[in-house]
C-alpha cells in the first residue's frame, strides 16, 4: 500500500470533534428582492453535508448546509480541528452542452505528531447532473472500512424563489418558503 505517511496516522481524526466549533459555510442565504432577474436565472443551491466517520463506519459528527448562489461563484467550506484544517471550494458551471460540473478546490493543513505541518491541495472538475449526489474525500480516498474519513456530500439543484407571502398568511403564523427539491 503506497500511502502518504500522515494519511496512514488517522489518530488525528479524534481532534476532529472539535470540528463542530470551527465549520464555516460562506454563501448566500437568500437572495435580495432588488437581484437582477438574470442572476436570479443563474442562481442554483449547493447542498452540502460534511461527515466524520470513524473505522467501525459510525458517523461521529455531521453538518447540513445549503447555500445559494449563482454559476460560477464559489462556496467555501472551512473545516477546523484540533489538529487539521479543511479549506474547500465548490464553484458550479454549466456547460455549452447544458451539463453543470462542479470544480472542487482544496486545501489541508494537517500538524502531524513529531514531523511538522503537512500542506496538500487538490482540484477536480466533476460533471454532475441536477440532484446527483457526488462525494469529496478532502483527505483522499478511503481505501479500506477501518480507516477514520471525512466526507462531504454534495448536491447540486437549481434555485426556486421562496414562496410569497400571501394575505391570508400575513394575518397568521410565520410564512413558508418553498425549498429547494
Amino acid at each position: 500500500m503506497n500511502r502518504h505517511p500522515y494519511l496512514q496516522r488517522l489518530t488525528f481524526i479524534g481532534g476532529l470533534l472539535f470540528l463542530a466549533a470551527g465549520v464555516t459555510v460562506s454563501g448566500q442565504e437568500a437572495f435580495p428582492d432588488s437581484m437582477l432577474p438574470g442572476l436570479r436565472e443563474r442562481a442554483v443551491v449547493l447542498n452540502i453535508v460534511a461527515r466524520i466517520v470513524e473505522q467501525n463506519q459510525d458517523e461521529i459528527w455531521n453538518s447540513n448546509n445549503s447555500k445559494i448562489t449563482i454559476l460560477g461563484r464559489p462556496v467555501s467550506l472551512k473545516l477546523i480541528g484540533e489538529n487539521v484544517v479543511v479549506f474547500a471550494q465548490f464553484t458550479p458551471y454549466q456547460q455549452e452542452n447544458g451539463r453543470s460540473l462542479l470544480v472542487a478546490q482544496g486545501q489541508i493543513w494537517i500538524n502531524v505528531p513529531n514531523q511538522g505541518i503537512r500542506y496538500q491541495t487538490t482540484l477536480q472538475s466533476i460533471p454532475l447532473e441536477f440532484g446527483e449526489q457526488i462525494y469529496f474525500f478532502p483527505l483522499g480516498k478511503v481505501s479500506s472500512e477501518n480507516e477514520a474519513h471525512i466526507e462531504i456530500q454534495l448536491e447540486l439543484r437549481p434555485y426556486t424563489e421562496p414562496a410569497r407571502e400571501s394575505s391570508a398568511t400575513a394575518n397568521n403564523s410565520s410564512p413558508e418558503r418553498a425549498l429547494p427539491e
